[in-house]
């Protein structure tokens, strides 16, 4: 069974950081240059709602969550 999964694009991030404030346990930030670090590209089913949410409010679209694929009859 295959798991949701994330990708950040670092050269799109504008280092807003709405990430890391909406899903900390997923995302944080570089220090040194403030943009998006993931932490957990399969974010555990706890922390899977708030990463979602993060894709939608990251103002440079940098995030993407790639869902399973529905397994056919």
């Amino acid at each position: 069974m295959s798991t949701s999964r994330l990708r950040v694009d670092r050269e799109r991030c504008i280092g807003a950081g709405m990430c890391a404030l909406t899903a900390p346990d997923v995302f944080d930030q570089d220090p040194d240059d403030g943009r998006v670090l993931l932490l957990h590209a399969e974010p555990p089913t706890a922390h899977r709602a708030a990463a979602q949410m993060a894709v939608g409010v990251c103002p440079s679209g940098a995030i993407t969550l790639q869902e399973p694929e529905p397994s056919g009859s």
